[in-house]
């Protein structure tokens, strides 16, 4: 029984080795499909199965569609009718650019347009793990001087022109571009578009510079849309042709060049017939938007491109772009879902244009209380309206404050020219000026009947109070009102103004204390 079984894989490894020389000696493209393990995965039985509930073959033929608005891409698969039916739909984890053609190398954008991938067009040796080109330019770019090269499909979620999927999703629809080159299929198309060209995207996009060339790759999107075959692809005079062939008088195929004059060619009756049936029904859907108001899409020059929703719920900071999802799914809502796939730790969401920012007004900042000595850094921002910190705060505060003294506009160590000159000689010679002084010599000033005699006598004693620590950093009269109103700042602060008897003010004394004014002050800071 060993040795049997021995024979069996000896014999099959013959048999395998004998075909891969075969088939090295009429396709080497193929050969060069799989060197690798990466490149050599097997389609995941998931796939499998779908393929078997959509009456799909495994190396049947497949179609590409690309979607930078949704940011999506779909593979499409051959039934055994013929017809293409969608397999599986795939988020973009990162697209370059704008909405729009490449035009130009260096310009970082995505291409748009039909595209053919053959098997020399698979890159098993991508440093982007695996990827296929997207064969851009194609005859029409070139046709009208466009330029750029190496755009790829690719893993690694990196984009600076190209589409990028994630390694896993990139092992997928390698493996099903391989198998479908294994069952014969010289090319696969690949349709990139810049949104879902339904009438509601066509109506949000009317005035962009763009729509004359998106109108003419929207005959190719109908032609699939209408018949689920490959549209055949032909170019002349600067333009997409689709679906054309020979006149029924002309004796052999048109012979198209994207540059000269277009042959003589017909479309089937058939395909022209139902491309026009629905381009009416997408027409008057387009008209009934634009004469309901659609609003205009936004232009975005400037932002790099976009990722879909599912991949930017799971970047700090995640932005979709120019990408959009479906709609009622927020990042929130897709924070919880698995991704599809390993996200690199180097991925970027898209980011706005930093020249447009700059160029903006910068914001105004909240106001703040001016403050004449800049040194302390010390910003007091009012906390409650002009009107009610005035009716919180004291009779004396009130006072100072229509003199000029304890303002918004003033420090405590700064004093108003017009609050020093009152300040009788004697204090000032022998005491620096504090807001105690000032609110006293303010009191002697202006209220009636006040004793000057009492003032001075109590304050003699004691010129130390007042420099006690004169190394303080300074401090705005209005902090002890407008920032803390939930304290009691002072004594005369904390109650209501004392009603007058004769023209004197009763408890005149208790407020223009030293204890009562400069310790409190002092024990605040």
């Amino acid at each position: 029984m060993i040795s049997r079984s021995l024979a069996r894989a000896l014999l099959a490894s013959v048999a395998l080795m004998t075909a891969s020389v075969l088939l090295a000696g009429c396709d080497t493209d193929q050969v060069s499909l799989a060197t690798n393990a990466k490149a050599n995965q097997p389609v995941p039985p998931k796939l499998l199965a779908a393929m078997v509930e959509k009456d799909m073959d495994l190396q049947s033929p497949i179609l590409v569609r690309l979607f930078k608005q949704e940011a999506e891409l779909e593979v499409w698969k051959q039934t055994r009718s013929g017809q293409f039916a969608l397999l599986k739909t795939y988020p973009i984890c990162r697209w370059s650019g704008d909405l729009g053609p490449k035009v130009r190398e260096g310009d970082r954008q995505a291409p748009e347009g039909f595209y053919s991938i053959n098997p020399s067009q698979m890159n098993p040796q991508s440093a982007y793990y695996l990827s296929f080109n997207t064969g851009y330019p194609n005859a029409f770019d070139k046709a009208l001087g466009r330029t750029g090269s190496q755009l790829m499909v690719h893993g690694d979620c990196s984009s600076r022109g190209c589409y990028a999927m994630t390694d896993e999703q990139i092992a997928e629809i390698y493996s099903l571009g391989r198998e479908s080159f294994f069952g014969g299929q010289k090319a696969f198309q690949l349709q990139a578009y810049p949104f879902k060209m339904t009438p509601v995207n066509m109506a949000k996009h009317r005035n962009n510079p763009n729509m004359p060339f998106w109108k003419m790759i929207k005959e190719g999107y109908d032609h699939f849309e209408v018949t689920r075959q490959e549209p055949k692809v032909d170019f002349c005079e600067k333009k997409y042709v689709f679906d054309a062939t020979r006149a029924p008088d002309a004796k052999r195929d048109p012979v198209f060049d994207a540059s000269a004059k277009c042959p003589a060619y017909v479309i089937p009756e058939d395909v022209v017939a139902a491309v026009r049936g629905k381009q009416a029904k997408d027409e008057a859907e387009y008209a009934r938007l634009v004469a309901k108001g659609t609003p205009v899409a936004r232009m975005n020059t400037g932002i790099d491109g976009g990722m879909n929703k599912i991949f930017a719920a799971k970047i700090p900071e995640g932005s979709t772009g120019l990408s959009e999802g479906a709609e009622g799914t927020t990042l929130q809502m897709l924070a919880m879902a698995k991704a599809p796939g390993t996200i690199p730790g180097h991925v970027n969401p898209p980011k706005p244009n930093l020249d447009a920012v700059a160029s903006a007004p910068a914001p105004q900042e909240e106001p703040v209380v001016a403050v004449s000595a800049p040194a302390t850094g010390t910003r007091v921002a009012t906390a409650q309206p002009a009107e009610k910190a005035q009716e919180k705060s004291g009779f004396f505060s009130n006072l100072g404050r229509k003199m000029g003294m304890g303002s918004s506009d003033t420090t405590a160590t700064t004093p108003p020219p017009q609050a020093t000159a009152s300040v009788a000689p004697a204090a000032t010679t022998t005491t620096p000026t504090t807001a105690a002084s000032r609110l006293k010599a303010a009191v002697t000033r202006f209220v009636p009947g006040h004793d000057k005699s009492k003032d001075t006598a109590k304050d003699a004693p004691k010129p130390a109070v007042a420099t006690a620590k004169p190394a303080e950093p300074a401090r705005p009269d209005t902090r002890l009102a407008q920032t803390r109103p939930a304290q009691k700042s002072s004594a005369f602060d904390s109650a209501p103004p004392p009603p007058s008897s004769g023209g004197q003010l009763s408890g005149a004394a208790p407020v223009v204390s030293s204890n009562s004014f400069d310790s409190r002050f002092s024990a605040m800071k």
